[in-house]
């Protein structure tokens, strides 16, 4: 019989240990992301964004969806940095393909900047005009 590794040991946690752990792990990726001059910047852009999608929105389903567009940017801010620094992990010297993981994490990024961007100007538009 070949040896088999012993399963991790976060992998046999269960219920609200499993729930507990998970969000201390949820705790440090966004104290890692906070070390992120970009997250922090959106996270200042947020803590205005947000109680202002409140005032600005005409029912739950626009306060929804202006709400919904920055928490997006904040995720997608979250996940480009984890690429990166996955990427970073693998080694310092310049390779295609970090290169192209890096290019699409930002894309992806300026994609939810822009849909955010176009989201609070037409509720801004039909709020005003």
């Amino acid at each position: 019989m070949p040896d088999t590794p012993a399963p991790h040991p976060h992998k046999q946690r269960t219920g609200l240990n499993r729930l507990w752990h998970a969000t201390g792990y949820s705790l440090a990726g966004l104290r890692a992301g906070w070390r992120e001059k970009a997250f922090r910047q959106e996270v200042l852009l947020a803590a205005v964004l947000l109680p202002l999608a409140c005032w600005l929105g005409r029912g739950w389903v626009e306060t929804a969806l202006l709400t919904a567009s920055v928490v997006l940017v904040l995720i997608t801010e979250l996940l480009n940095s984890g690429i990166e620094a996955a990427i970073d992990r693998i080694g310092p010297e310049l390779h295609d393909l970090s290169k192209r993981a890096k290019d699409m994490g930002s894309a992806a990024v300026l994609l939810s900047l822009l849909l955010c961007g176009a989201v609070w100007a037409a509720a801004l538009f039909q709020r005003f005009s």
